[in-house]
């Protein structure tokens, strides 16, 4: 069987990239498309990448540093990828991946991290946080969202089956494409740190933007002047983040993943207050052993248990006050969480179980289009 595997873009490794790291330990020989790839020859490498082609987005001016300002093109781009030669297509995508052209006896299974966040349910957030709510860059933003909206609509019929990384995003898909699709959570790298002695700090860990609400969690420590934090992650917030940050608050940064993973083992417990698809770092501190304190919405709802085991604690919203209510909450009930509990909450979203079930619904997806074929009769040529 001649399998394609198209993927976005290769920018950084992040969680996308592990999901098509094991897409590629299930299919080995697989061809990876996409848009662009600036990784290094050592992290294609650890994905698994033998065989790839890239759009002609891959040598555009400033596609390093300047990506997004090639969202118009990408739709064009991803049609531009000729797959007619294989049998099945898996598409690992959040922006374009889906769209990709396929015919009627090719088989194509779309691993959906998320639809387009900013132009669907996020738009307004979106426009508000880079400035784009007024004038003529507004309007230019508005027009190129309501675009990709209407080809991200078109294209969602194009895959044969949608797997969603969780129930939240299985249900943004339902809203913005009319689909339902099957839940696969992704593959998470478990604990390494059995051993690691616990410090006295919390910990959290994003990229510093203001989706992330880690100005929330940084102004909730203000109010907890006895208790230390360390941030773990780099973005255009962090020198604002870091003038208004306490003595009790300190930012480590960019960090590496051992260096995070030796952080989230070492904490009392991990703060999340973004409203994350899945929240892969979420998984990988209770692997750690450690407990999260999450919002309580998005993603983390299915991956922390808040009650018997307890693997976690949720505050409704994220601000300051509410963070460090349950913050306070924790310390009085810390004696009652278990790193054995958290260990085992974060074993349901192993890599092996991530393959397992990736395996069966093409399995299963390939054996009903060849009950249909032998009902129907086997088009000309398979």
């Amino acid at each position: 069987m001649r399998v394609a595997v198209v993927h976005d873009w290769l920018y950084v490794v992040g969680g996308a990239e592990r999901v098509l790291r094991e897409i590629l330990r299930c299919y080995p020989q697989a061809h990876v498309f996409s848009l662009f790839d600036l990784l290094t020859p050592q992290d294609r490498a650890v994905i698994g990448i033998a065989h790839e082609t890239t759009s002609f987005l891959q040598n555009a001016p400033f596609i390093a540093t300047r990506h997004r300002w090639y969202l118009p093109l990408m739709p064009l781009a991803i049609e531009q990828f000729d797959l007619s030669s294989y049998d099945l297509i898996i598409s690992s995508s959040f922006a374009a991946a889906k769209g990709v052209l396929t015919g009627p006896d090719q088989i194509h299974i779309s691993y959906i991290h998320s639809p387009m966040r900013y132009a669907w349910d996020m738009q307004h957030q979106y426009l508000r946080d880079n400035g784009y709510r007024n004038g003529l860059k507004g309007a230019i933003a508005r027009s190129l969202l309501h675009y990709l909206r209407i080809w991200d609509a078109r294209t969602a019929n194009g895959p044969d089956v949608l797997i969603a990384n969780s129930h939240f995003v299985a249900r943004r898909i339902e809203k913005a494409y009319g689909r339902r699709a099957r839940v696969i959570y992704p593959p998470v790298s478990l604990g390494r740190y059995v051993d690691a002695p616990r410090q006295s700090y919390f910990v959290t860990a994003s990229r510093l933007v203001p989706y992330k609400n880690v100005e929330a969690i940084v102004r909730a420590f203000a109010e907890l002047r006895d208790l230390r934090l360390i941030v773990a992650g780099d973005g255009p917030d962090a020198s604002r983040l870091r003038k208004i940050a306490t003595p009790n608050v300190a930012f480590e940064g960019f960090v590496s993943d051992e260096r995070l993973r030796y952080l989230l083992a070492s904490a009392r417990a991990f703060v999340f207050a973004a409203e994350e698809d899945f929240g892969i770092v979420v998984v990988e501190a209770m692997s750690e052993g450690t407990p999260v304190l999450a919002l309580n919405r998005g993603g983390a709802r299915e991956s922390v248990s808040a009650t018997a085991p307890r693997s976690g604690m949720f505050f409704a919203n994220a601000t300051p006050a509410e963070i460090a209510d349950c913050v306070r909450s924790f310390v009085a009930q810390e004696d009652h969480f278990s790193s054995s509990e958290c260990r085992k909450q974060a074993q349901r979203f192993s890599a092996e179980r991530f393959r397992r079930e990736l395996e069966d619904v093409v399995d299963h997806t390939i054996e009903s289009r060849e009950a249909a074929w032998n009902r129907i009769g086997r088009p000309h040529g398979l």
